[in-house]
């Protein structure tokens, strides 16, 4: 039974990438994305029912999983849990620059709400992935539980997405490749290239190259520079999010580096998913962080098509 002395509840998705204790909480309703191995289809449950390690070593083992968009069954039955709650509801999609899944769940949502006519359900599209749609998703639950109503919720997130900040670093291209987030010429240079390749998320929600770093030390310290460029504010407590896919000594030395530059930063650490993870492989670690707005860095031509495209 749902609280009441929340004004709205959520509905997140499994390629937030947060640890599960973190999301398992009253009023907020996880949508599990599916992901394929060769002994079938499996859930992304937040590492409830397999651990990181595992997965991960599977995919050194050779294993090849893929993914797929979360069903129309799935979407229908959690806006009808909403619409059954009685309490207005905000769903924090991921991307739709890598998903068709949110266009899919706005569809459904639009459905319901036809049905439904008195439900209050709000859908945003983060227009972010892994840990980076985790940060907003983890203030998101902050900023409900401080009694923002699921209108106003909406709102925030529409605005916030555009500053949250994320670097990531690969241990190679070829998951991504094969999953067709990023082109074959790009992923064949890095190859040839020998580097470790570092990656961001777009305006669009999309991945984009943000630099290379020749060795995976280096890239660590690409990765604190990166953070201390574009941090908006060294503020006592400010979240910074840590995540890995089965590299934890990694992920331990980039922790250290990043509170030597800032001795006060509330560190939330996480595993990379099996979703996110079929896709980027083993050996990636991001930092997540707020940032400026993601907006200014656009050129005119883009935001001048943004307008254009009613965003």
């Amino acid at each position: 039974m749902c609280s009441m002395q929340h004004q709205c509840n959520l509905i997140i998705d499994s390629c937030c990438d947060l640890p599960f204790e973190v999301v398992n909480r009253e009023g907020i309703d996880l949508i599990e994305f599916p992901y394929i191995m060769s002994d079938g289809e499996h859930a992304d449950d937040l590492y409830q029912t397999t651990s990181a390690h595992d997965f991960f070593q599977a995919m050194r083992d050779g294993e090849t999983p893929s993914t797929a968009q979360i069903s129309v069954a799935t979407l229908q039955k959690a806006f009808g849990r909403a619409v059954e709650s009685g309490i207005p509801t905000v769903f924090l999609s991921f991307s739709s620059g890598l998903s068709g899944s949110f266009d899919v769940a706005a569809m459904v949502m639009d459905q319901v709400k036809a049905e439904n006519p008195d439900a209050e359900l709000y859908i945003v599209d983060t227009r972010l992935a892994s840990v980076a749609e985790g940060l907003l998703v983890y203030e998101a639950i902050r900023q409900r539980d401080k009694g923002l109503t699921a209108k106003e919720l909406a709102q925030w997130a529409e605005e916030a997405l555009n500053y949250v900040d994320a670097e990531f670093m690969v241990d190679d291209l070829e998951s991504l490749r094969r999953g067709g987030r990023i082109p074959g010429s790009v992923a064949y240079a890095g190859s040839k290239l020998d580097v470790k390749p570092l990656l961001t998320i777009d305006c669009e929600g999309k991945l984009t190259l943000s630099g290379v770093a020749r060795g995976r030390k280096k890239g660590i310290k690409q990765l604190v520079d990166y953070y201390e460029k574009r941090v908006a504010s060294k503020s006592p407590g400010q979240c910074v999010v840590i995540a890995h896919s089965d590299c934890p000594k990694d992920a331990e030395r980039l922790k250290d580096m990043l509170s030597k530059v800032d001795d006060s930063i509330l560190f939330l650490e996480s595993f990379i998913g099996p979703v996110i993870g079929s896709h980027v492989g083993p050996g990636m670690i991001a930092v997540v962080f707020w940032g400026y707005d993601q907006r200014e860095e656009m050129s005119v031509a883009d935001k001048i098509a943004r307008r254009v495209k009613g965003n």
